[in-house]
C-alpha cells in the first residue's frame, strides 16, 4: 500500500512539473508573438507614412498643369523673347527645372503689344507672361486678376523720331499728328515728356510699329514713338531723333513677368520655381555673352554690336525685384493713375508676389 502511494505521489510531482513546463512555454510564446505584432505594426505604420507621403508628393505635381502657356512681345523667326527667360527657353535650361514639376511642355505666343497680351492673359489663353510694365499696370488698374513675380529689366528706352523735313523739336509737335502704341510703356513716356515739354495741342493716334514705321515714311504723321532695335534702324536711314527716354530716367520701361491668380491656385510655388529658373539662366548667359548677342541679333534680324547697343546685358536684374525697379514702378503707376490711363490707384504691394 505504501508502495503504491509513493508511486502515485511521483506520477503527481512528474505532472506538476510538465504543467509547469507548459506554462512557462506558453508564456514565452505568448510574449514572443506580442513583440512579433509590435514590430511588423511599426513596420506597417512606418510603410503607411511613407506611402501616404509620396502619394501626397505626387498629388502635389499631379495637380500642376503638363502644358504651360506663356505669352512675350515680338514676333521673331524663333518664337522666342529676348532676355534671360528667351536665352533659358534657347538653351533648354527653363524647360529642365519645370519638367522637375511636372510641366512638360511649354507653349510660346508672341504678341505685337502689351493690350493684346494681357487680354489673353485675362481670358485665359494664358497661364503667365512678360511684357511691358505699362500696360500690365493699366490690366490690373482695370481689375485684372494677376500677380506681379518679377521685374527683368528696368530700363527700357523709348524713342521720339520725326518724319524728314518735319518737327525739329518736341516743342514743334504742337498741332501736329503722332503716332504711338496706345497703352505701351512708350504711350506712357511719350505723354510724359510732351507734358514736360509744355506741348498741349497734338492730335496722338494709336498705330503698331511697323504701320507707324510705313506711315512716317509716307509723311502721313509728323512723329512716331519707336524702341528697341527698329528705333536704330529708323534714325540709321536718317529719320530726326527728337528724343529718347534716357534722359528721363522717371520715364523709362521696365519689363514685368505676371501670372493669373487661376495658374496660381493650381500651382502656388510656380513664382518661386520661375524665378529660379530664370536666375539660372541669367546666370548661364552671363559665361556666354557673345553667344547671347548672336541670339539677340537673329531675333531682330540684326547685328550684334546693335543689340550690345540696345539691350546690353548689365539692364537684365538677377533678382526678381530691386529696389530702383520697384520704384520706377511706383513712378510709372503714379503717371498712368494722374493721366487717368489707369482706371484707379493701388499699392505695387498688393499687386507683388515676393
Amino acid at each position: 500500500m505504501a508502495k503504491v502511494y509513493r508511486e502515485i505521489q511521483g506520477g503527481a510531482a512528474r505532472g506538476l512539473r510538465f504543467m509547469l513546463i507548459a506554462s512557462v512555454v506558453m508564456v514565452m510564446l505568448v510574449i514572443s508573438a506580442c513583440g512579433s505584432n509590435g514590430n511588423s505594426g511599426s513596420k506597417a505604420a512606418e510603410g503607411t507614412d511613407t506611402a501616404e507621403a509620396a502619394s501626397s508628393g505626387n498629388a502635389a505635381k499631379s495637380s500642376v498643369p503638363a502644358v504651360l502657356n506663356y505669352g512675350f512681345i515680338g514676333a521673331n523667326k524663333l518664337n522666342l523673347p529676348s532676355g534671360a527667360e528667351g536665352w533659358g527657353f534657347y538653351k533648354g535650361i527653363i524647360q529642365e527645372e519645370l519638367k522637375k514639376h511636372g510641366i512638360t511642355e511649354v507653349k510660346l505666343t508672341s504678341f505685337p503689344n502689351g493690350p493684346d497680351q494681357t487680354e489673353s492673359l485675362i481670358s485665359g489663353r494664358l497661364d503667365f507672361g512678360s511684357l511691358g510694365d505699362t500696360p500690365a499696370i493699366i490690366a490690373y488698374a482695370g481689375g485684372a486678376k494677376t500677380r506681379l513675380i518679377g521685374q527683368g529689366s528696368a530700363h527700357t528706352v523709348g524713342y521720339l523720331i520725326a518724319k524728314k523735313d518735319g518737327p525739329k523739336t518736341v516743342k514743334d509737335l504742337q498741332g501736329k499728328t503722332i503716332a504711338t502704341q496706345k497703352g505701351s510703356f512708350m504711350h506712357r513716356y511719350l505723354v510724359g515728356l510732351l507734358k514736360q515739354e509744355g506741348v498741349t495741342d497734338y492730335k496722338l493716334v494709336h498705330m503698331l510699329i511697323p504701320d507707324a514705321t510705313a506711315a512716317l515714311a509716307r509723311g502721313d504723321i509728323d512723329a512716331t514713338t519707336n524702341n528697341g532695335v527698329q528705333a536704330i534702324k529708323q534714325i540709321s536711314a536718317g529719320y530726326p531723333l527728337l528724343d529718347d527716354s534716357s534722359k528721363h530716367p522717371e520715364l523709362l520701361g521696365s519689363s514685368v513677368t505676371v501670372v493669373s491668380e487661376d495658374y496660381l491656385a493650381k500651382f502656388p510655388d510656380f513664382p518661386k520655381v520661375w524665378n529660379e529658373a530664370r536666375e539660372k539662366a541669367l546666370a548661364d548667359l552671363k559665361q556666354h555673352e557673345d553667344e547671347y548677342y548672336k541670339f539677340l541679333a537673329e531675333i531682330g534680324e540684326t547685328t550684334p554690336d546693335i543689340v550690345k547697343q540696345v539691350s546690353p546685358v548689365g539692364d537684365l536684374k538677377d533678382t526678381a525685384f530691386t529696389d530702383d525697379g520697384l520704384a520706377l514702378l511706383e513712378g510709372t503707376k503714379n503717371f498712368l493713375v494722374e493721366e487717368k490711363l489707369a482706371k484707379k490707384d493701388f499699392q505695387i504691394s498688393d499687386w507683388q508676389l515676393k
